[in-house]
């Protein structure tokens, strides 16, 4: 009967090993990693994610974090388990992947997109799960959620190629238009309009492009006027004559990059902070006024037909000048810019506009007065020839004697005397009335 009993004791012994042993082998290992899309579109390792285990048959969660590798593991999951796998991180996009198994040696691979950092509980996670976002149901990504994926980061991989692009785009043109600035003031034109040039290159459209035409309309107008000066000087003539044109095509090119300045300049929307409305006005401001003197040797030296456009430029440019000494100078430049290209007509009107408030201006009494001759001659009116000559003596009457034009006035009047008969008619003061 011991025996019997024994036996029974024995059998039971083992029973209990033999499920220890199998109760034993019912856990199971979870493990997965954590990355984070960045800046560039690509996907790095997260350490610290905070990795939520919840189990959904049974209430139970587990707790842990990623490590410096963005790989994390639970060693002892009963195998038995449904699980619920949250994944949250500073900066991220929460993740939650359901239905997962322990001890199946699939890892729970998952990766975060840029969000708020938020943190999600039991009942977030089941329904974000439920509605397919950010995550599917399973413990592997699905082919929607990659597809997903891959689309953020060809977008991501873009605005960075964008952003890296627009860094190199942003340090060739400022490294070009310091290199220039820093040829001009050496007065090394040629490298000067060179480096500008490779600034224009990198991106004509650019918001900086404005200034680097304005200092490149100024390069070419520099060595066009040295070029022309210097070509004044060769005497064989077809030599002059090449040098000439190297000449104007620098002055037509000075014409073209003002130009271009001025009306990308014209075309940026009006800012609305003060510190960039001054900015704004300023930039204008330079472009409107290289732009009036490289049309003025434009129209002057290369091609006389462009003197309305010329005309256009010093109104532009007058507009917005508020020092009247340069206000001044620009109406006159503009007058004798037109009276140079053949237009007299026009130009006696500037001459008038400038007499209406400045009578005693020198330089518009001397303009007038040649302006109608010139048409005088030109269509035989004597009207005009008096009218001139008038204007001629005033600017004799009250020029100084070191005026560079007052002896070629004075020889001027004489010879209208001697060939056309023409005189200063005499003007005379009202009489003052007695108190």
């Amino acid at each position: 009967m011991r025996l019997k009993y024994f036996v029974i004791a024995l059998a039971i012994t083992i029973l209990l090993l033999v499920n220890a042993v199998v109760a034993s082998a019912q856990v199971g290992q979870l493990r997965g990693s954590v990355k984070l899309v960045g800046a560039d579109g690509q996907p790095a390792p997260v350490g610290g994610a905070v990795i939520d285990v919840f189990r959904t048959d049974l209430a139970a969660e587990y707790h842990t974090k990623s490590d410096k590798k963005g790989e994390w593991v639970f060693a002892g999951l009963p195998f038995v388990g449904t699980y619920i796998v949250s994944v949250s991180a500073p900066g991220a996009q929460p993740n939650a992947k359901g239905n997962v198994k322990a001890g199946r040696e699939i890892p729970v691979d998952v990766v975060l997109l840029p969000g708020d950092g938020k943190r999600l509980t039991l009942e977030e996670a089941k329904a974000a799960i439920a509605a397919g976002s950010p995550a599917g149901s399973s413990g592997t990504e699905s082919a929607a959620d990659k597809a997903k994926r891959e689309e953020l980061l060809n977008k991501n991989k873009e605005i960075a190629e964008s952003n890296k692009k627009v860094e190199n785009v942003n340090k060739i043109i400022t490294d070009a238009y310091l290199a220039g600035n820093t040829a001009y003031a050496a007065k090394n034109y040629d490298e000067a309009i060179k480096q500008y040039d490779i600034g224009i290159a990198a991106d004509p459209e650019h918001p900086g492009i404005p200034d680097v035409l304005i200092n490149k309309a100024q390069a070419l107008k520099a060595r066009g006027v040295d070029r022309y000066n210097e070509a004044l000087k060769v005497k064989e003539t077809d030599a002059r004559t090449a040098a000439l044109e190297n000449a104007k095509t620098d002055f037509k090119a000075s014409a073209e990059a003002a130009n271009k300045a001025a009306t990308q300049l014209k075309a940026l929307p009006p800012a609305t902070d003060p510190a960039a409305q001054k900015n704004q006005t300023q930039r204008l401001y330079s472009a409107l006024a290289v732009r009036a003197e490289a049309n003025r040797l434009f129209v002057t030296k290369v091609d006389p037909s462009q003197a309305e456009a010329g005309a256009a430029a010093f109104d532009d440019y007058i507009a917005v000048e508020t020092d009247p000494a340069k206000k001044s100078k620009a109406q006159m430049d503009k007058a004798q810019m037109l009276f140079d290209a053949g237009s007299s007509d026009k130009a006696i009107v500037e001459f008038k506009k400038i007499l209406e408030t400045q009578a005693d201006n020198v330089d518009a009494l001397y303009g007038m007065g040649i302006a109608e001759i010139s048409i005088g001659y030109a269509n035989s009116d004597k009207v005009k020839l008096q009218e001139g000559v008038n204007y001629l003596q005033q600017f004799v009457d009250k020029a100084p004697d070191t005026h560079r034009f007052k002896s070629e006035a004075k020889a001027t009047l004489a010879e209208l005397k001697s060939t056309e008969n023409v005189v200063p008619e005499k003007t005379t003061r009202p009489a003052r009335k007695r108190p």
